[in-house]
C-alpha cells in the first residue's frame, strides 16, 4: 500500500449533530454564568473536530484554547497579554514552599487560573477550549479541575475539554458527552466524501468492518490506499488495519512505553479478547495467566477498566494496536500462556484457539485437534469459525485444508458473517477440491447471495450444490434443493420451484453427519423416513411433497404433508426445521400456528448464537403476525428484524422487513413512512429479483391510498399486480391484494374492472389457504352486487369475519357496509356500523381508516369521539357534513375527480361544495385549505 491516494478531509463531522445539544447548552449558559463539559471518546472520534466547530460557533464572545502553546481564538496572544503566565500557573501547581501542602497548592494555582480567567473575561462570555486533558501533568490536570468545578467565580466563563477514555477523578462530577463510533450509514457517508463516491463495493465493505466505526481510522485506510487499489485493479495487502494505521490512530501507548514493550497486563488482556465476541475478561483468569501476579496495582493502567472481576479496555482501537504492535515473541507468550489457564479452567477451545495463535509453522496435530474440539464445541458459530479457520492456517495444502476451510465458511455464514464465509471458501489456483466439498461451498455460496444477492443466482449456486451433494450426502442435498425452493419462491418463478422440487435424492444410508451443514449440526444417520423427529431427511420430504401438490393445485394431496410438518414445530428446537413449520402453516391457511412456530424459531436461533437465522426467524414470525392480522406485533418484530438483517449484511433479508413494515404503516395512516419503507423495499428487490417483497411493497403503497381516500391511484397501482399478464404480481401474493383492489375499482367507478377477478378470489377462499379470504370475498362481491344483494352479503360476511383473528378485515367491512346504508339513507343502522367500524380501526392502530370511519358519521349526522368542525373548530365549524367530508378529501391530496368517486357523487357536486368551502373558510387555493385542515388536527380535532 501506498500514500498516493488524495482523499480530502470531510466539511462536516458525521454522525454527530453540530453543535451536539449539550454542546449547545453549555454555550447558552454562558449568557448568566459559568459552565463546563467534558467531551470523550476513544482516539479518532472527532473529539479535536467537534472542539473546533464549537469553538467555531461561538459567536457571543471570546475563544480561548489552552493546549500545549496557549493562544487566543482570533489570533495570537500580545506579549504582556494576561493570558500569558496561565499555563505557569497550571504547572506550578504540584510545587509549594515548605509548610504547604500539595491540596493547597493546587488551590490556589486553581484561584489563580480562575481570577486570570476573570480578567480575560472582562464581564464578557469567555470560551476556554482543552484538547487532550489527559495528556496533561498531574499536577496541572488537579489545578484545572479544581477551577473547572468553580467557575462562576471567574463570571461568564465555559470550560469544554476532551479527554481519552473515562475522565481522571480531577474531573469527577463534570456534565460529560461521550462519543461513540459511527453507524454503518455514517461511515458509508464519510468514505463518500472522502473517496468521491468511487470505492468498489467489496473493498467499500472491507474499509468499514476495519475502521469499526473510527473516523480516523477509516480515513487513514483510505489515504494509504493507492489508485489502482481503489479502483479494484489490484488487491490490497492484509489486513488492511496493520500496525502502522492503528498505532498512528491510536497515538501515544498507554503508559508511555514503546508500542512493542507494552506493559504485560495490557498485553495480557488484548490477547484474551482477540477471541471473537469477547467485550470483556475474568480478571482471575488474567492472573493465573500471569503467573499470579496481583492486578491491582498504583497506578493501575488507565487503558483498562476492572468492574465485578472483569477487565476490558476503554477503546476497541488500543486494544487491537496494543495487541497488533507487540514484539511477535511477546504475543506469543501471552497466548501460550493464556492456554494454559483456559486449560485449569477446562476451557478446551478456547485453550486450544490460543495454543493455535501462539504457534508459527502448519502443526498438523494441534490443527487436527482444534478442529475437532471447534465441531463438537456448543460454542457460538462465531467462534467455531475462527477455530476452524485458524486449524485450516495450521493444515498443509490439500484436501484436508480445504474441508477445514469450509468448515470454517459453514459456521461464519451461520453466524451471520456472510462476506467472511465466502472469504473463507476454498478453491485458490492450484488446488484441487474434490466434489463432495465444492458442493458445500456452492451451498454456502448460495445461501450468502439468498440472504444478499440476486436471488436466481442463489438458486443456481443451491441447485449446483445438492447435485454435488447427492452420492455422498443426501441429507444435505435435499437441505440444498429445499433453499433452492426458497430462493425461486422470493423470485416468483415457479418454473424453478417445481425443478428444485423435483430434486430427488437417493433415499439409502445417510453417513453425513450434519442435516444442514450451513444451519445446524443434527446428527442424520437414522434413516427412518417415517419419523421427522428422527430423521430430518424425512420432514424435507414431507415438505417438498406437500409444497410440490400446493403448487400443482392439489390442496388435498397436500395437506397430511404439511400437517406433519406443522406438527414437528411442537417438539423440534432448531430454527431451520421451525421456518419449514412456519412456511407449512401459511399454506393450509393456519396463521395462528405460524406464529407459534415463528416465536420458537426465533426462540432458538437466538440461544444458538446464529447472527444469520435471527433476522429470517424476525421476517417469518413477522409475515405470519401480517397474516394474522396482528399488525402492531407484526411491525414490532419486523422493525427488530430489519435492525439484524442490517447489521448481518442480510439486504434480502432486509427489503421484506421493509415491506411488511410499509404494510403495518399503510393502516397507520403514515403516508411517509409508507413511502420511506416502500422505496427502501423496492430498491433491492428490483436489483436482486424479489418478487414477493416488491408485490408486498406495491400493495403496501395501493392500501396506503385507499386508505387516504384516493382510490383512482389504489385501483392504478394495483392493477397490473392482480390482472393476468407478465406484470401479474408474486404467485403467492397477488391474491391478497385482491380485495383492495376491487375495493378501490369499484370508489373509483370502474367495477367492471374487478368483476372477472372476483371468481380468482372465490377459488382462493375455496382452498382455506388465508383464513380472511372468505369473508373477503364476501365483502367483494356486495361491493358489486345490487341492492337487493348487497345487505345479506355485507351481513354474511360479518358472520364470517367473527371466526378469525384481528380487527382490521372486519372493520373495513363495517365501514363498507356503513358507507352503503348511509347512501341508501337508513342512518341508524349506518350509525351502528361506521361506530363499530371506527372502534375497530382504534382498537388496532388503524389511524387513517378510523378518520374515514369518523368523516362518515359526521356526514351521517353523528358526531364521533372527540372535537369535529361543528365544535370549535373556528371557520370549519360553519361547514356542512358533506363539504367537511370533500374539504378533508382534497386537503389530503385528492382531485376533485378522485373525491367524487369516492363519495359516489358527481363533479360538478363536487365543484360546487368546494367553492362554498372556499368562502366560508376564506381561502383561494388547496394549499390554503389544506394548511387549515392542518392546523385543525395539530389542535386536537379528531377529523
Amino acid at each position: 500500500m501506498t500514500g498516493q491516494t488524495t482523499a480530502t478531509a470531510p466539511p462536516q463531522l458525521y454522525g454527530r449533530r453540530l453543535p451536539p445539544r449539550a454542546v449547545q447548552e453549555l454555550l447558552g449558559r454562558l449568557g448568566s454564568g459559568g459552565a463546563a463539559l467534558a467531551v470523550t471518546g476513544e482516539p479518532g472520534l472527532g473529539r479535536t473536530t467537534l472542539l473546533h466547530h464549537a469553538a467555531r460557533a461561538f459567536g457571543a464572545g471570546t475563544t480561548l484554547h489552552l493546549g500545549t502553546t496557549l493562544h487566543l481564538g482570533t489570533g495570537p496572544t500580545a506579549p504582556g497579554h494576561p493570558y500569558d503566565d496561565l499555563r505557569a500557573l497550571l504547572r506550578g501547581a504540584g510545587t509549594s514552599d515548605e509548610g504547604v501542602t500539595a491540596d493547597a497548592a493546587v488551590a490556589t494555582a486553581a484561584d489563580d487560573l480562575l481570577e486570570a480567567l476573570r480578567v480575560a473575561a472582562d464581564d464578557a462570555p469567555l470560551l476556554v477550549c482543552v484538547d487532550d486533558v489527559h495528556l496533561w501533568d498531574p499536577a496541572s490536570r488537579a489545578a484545572l479541575g479544581h477551577a473547572a468545578h468553580r467557575l462562576d467565580r471567574a463570571g461568564r466563563v465555559g470550560l469544554l475539554l476532551t479527554a481519552r477514555g473515562p475522565l481522571a477523578r480531577e474531573f469527577s462530577g463534570l456534565p460529560v458527552l461521550g462519543l461513540h463510533p459511527l453507524g454503518t450509514a455514517e461511515a458509508d457517508a464519510l468514505l463518500d466524501e472522502a473517496a468521491g463516491g468511487t470505492v468498489p463495493p467489496a473493498l467499500r465493505a472491507d474499509l468499514l468492518e476495519e475502521a469499526g466505526g473510527n473516523p480516523a481510522l477509516l480515513l487513514t485506510l483510505l489515504r494509504r490506499l493507492s489508485p489502482a487499489e481503489l479502483s479494484g485493479e489490484r488487491v490490497p495487502a492484509r489486513p488492511l488495519a496493520d500496525v502502522a494505521a492503528l498505532t498512528g490512530v491510536a497515538g501515544e501507548c498507554p503508559g508511555g512505553t514503546a508500542w512493542p514493550d507494552v506493559d504485560d497486563l495490557l498485553l495480557t488482556v488484548a490477547a484474551a479478547l482477540r477471541a471473537p465476541d469477547a467485550e470483556d475478561v475474568d480478571a482471575g483468569l488474567v492472573r493465573r495467566a500471569l503467573n499470579g501476579r496481583a492486578l491491582g496495582r498504583d497506578p493501575f493502567p488507565g487503558a483498562l477498566a476492572l468492574t465485578d472481576g472483569r477487565l476490558r479496555f476503554h477503546s476497541g482501537l488500543v486494544r487491537r494496536a496494543v495487541h497488533a504492535a507487540a514484539a511477535p515473541g511477546r504475543r506469543r507468550a501471552a497466548h501460550r500462556a493464556l492456554a494454559g489457564a483456559h486449560e485449569a479452567a477446562g476451557h478446551r477451545l478456547l485453550a486450544l484457539l490460543h495454543r493455535a495463535w501462539a504457534a508459527g509453522e502448519p502443526e498438523p496435530l494441534l490443527a487436527g485437534e482444534l478442529s475437532a474440539a471447534a465441531a463438537a464445541s456448543p460454542a457460538p458459530p462465531r467462534l467455531r469459525a475462527v477455530a476452524h479457520a485458524r486449524a485450516a492456517e495450521l493444515t498443509g495444502r490439500g484436501t484436508l485444508r480445504a474441508d477445514r476451510r469450509t468448515d470454517a465458511a459453514e459456521q461464519a455464514l451461520l453466524a451471520g458473517d456472510l462476506r467472511h464465509a465466502l472469504r473463507l471458501l476454498p478453491g485458490p489456483p492450484g488446488e484441487t477440491v474434490p466434489p463432495y466439498l465444492r458442493g458445500r461451498a456452492e451451498f454456502v455460496r448460495g445461501i450468502a447471495e439468498r440472504y444478499d444477492g440476486p436471488v436466481a443466482d442463489a438458486h443456481a449456486s443451491l441447485l449446483s450444490a445438492a447435485r454435488l451433494l447427492a452420492p455422498s450426502a443426501p441429507a444435505r442435498s435435499a437441505a440444498a434443493a429445499l433453499a433452492a425452493v426458497d430462493a425461486a419462491w422470493s423470485a416468483g418463478r415457479l418454473t424453478e420451484c417445481h425443478e428444485a422440487l423435483g430434486h430427488e435424492t437417493t433415499h439409502t444410508e445417510d453417513t453425513d453427519t450434519d442435516a444442514d451443514a450451513v444451519t445446524t449440526d443434527t446428527d442424520t444417520t437414522d434413516t427412518d423416513t417415517t419419523d421427522t423427529r428422527r430423521d430430518p431427511h424425512g420432514l424435507s420430504r414431507d415438505y417438498r411433497l406437500g409444497m410440490r401438490a400446493v403448487l400443482e393445485g392439489r390442496f388435498d394431496a397436500a395437506e397430511p404433508h404439511l400437517r406433519r410438518v406443522v406438527r414437528h414445530a411442537l417438539t423440534d428446537d432448531r430454527p431451520d426445521t421451525l421456518l419449514r413449520s412456519v412456511a407449512a402453516a401459511l399454506l393450509l391457511g393456519d396463521p395462528a400456528s405460524a406464529v407459534r412456530a415463528g416465536t420458537r424459531a426465533l426462540a432458538a436461533a437466538r440461544n444458538g448464537g446464529s447472527g444469520a437465522l435471527e433476522p429470517r426467524a424476525l421476517e417469518y414470525l413477522a409475515y405470519a403476525e401480517l397474516r394474522a392480522g396482528w399488525h402492531a406485533q407484526a411491525k414490532t418484530h419486523a422493525e427488530e428484524g430489519l435492525r439484524a438483517a442490517e447489521r448481518a449484511g442480510q439486504r434480502n433479508t432486509a427489503a421484506h422487513h421493509h415491506a411488511v413494515l410499509a404494510l403495518a404503516a399503510s393502516i397507520e395512516g403514515e403516508p411517509d413512512v409508507v413511502a420511506g419503507h416502500v422505496s427502501a423495499a423496492l430498491a433491492t428487490a428490483r436489483r436482486h429479483g424479489l418478487a414477493q417483497a416488491a408485490t408486498l411493497a406495491h400493495w403496501a403503497a395501493a392500501r396506503a391510498d385507499l386508505g387516504r381516500g384516493r382510490p383512482l391511484d389504489a385501483a392504478d397501482r394495483l392493477g397490473p399486480l392482480v390482472r393476468p399478464g407478465p406484470r401479474r404480481g408474486h404467485f403467492a401474493v397477488w391474491m391478497l391484494a385482491v380485495p383492495c383492489y376491487v375495493e378501490a375499482t369499484v370508489l373509483a367507478g370502474r367495477p367492471q374492472d374487478a368483476r372477472p377477478l372476483v371468481t380468482d378470489l372465490e377459488v382462493w377462499a375455496g382452498l382455506d389457504a388465508d383464513p380472511h379470504a372468505p369473508a373477503q370475498l364476501l365483502r367483494c362481491r356486495a361491493l358489486l352486487a345490487g341492492p337487493e344483494r348487497a345487505d345479506a352479503l355485507y351481513l354474511r360476511a360479518l358472520e364470517l369475519h367473527d371466526a378469525t383473528a384481528g380487527d382490521f378485515e372486519r372493520a373495513r367491512t363495517e365501514l363498507a357496509y356503513g358507507k352503503w346504508l348511509r347512501r341508501r339513507r337508513r342512518l341508524r343502522e349506518a350509525r351502528d356500523r361506521l361506530g363499530a367500524a371506527l372502534m375497530g380501526f382504534e382498537r388496532c392502530g388503524a389511524g387513517v381508516w378510523a378518520r374515514q370511519a369518523r368523516g362518515e358519521l359526521r356526514a351521517n349526522g353523528a358526531a364521533p369521539g372527540g372535537r369535529g368542525p361543528g365544535q370549535g373548530d373556528g371557520a370549519l365549524a360553519r361547514l356542512t357534513p358533506q363539504q367537511w367530508r370533500i374539504a378533508r378529501r382534497v386537503a389530503d391530496g385528492a382531485t376533485n375527480r378522485e373525491v367524487a368517486r369516492s363519495l359516489s357523487v358527481s363533479t360538478r357536486t363536487v365543484d360546487y361544495h368546494l367553492r362554498n368551502v372556499y368562502a366560508a373558510l376564506g381561502v383561494r387555493s388547496r394549499v390554503e385549505l389544506a394548511r387549515i385542515v392542518e392546523q385543525a388536527e395539530k389542535s386536537g380535532a379528531r377529523l
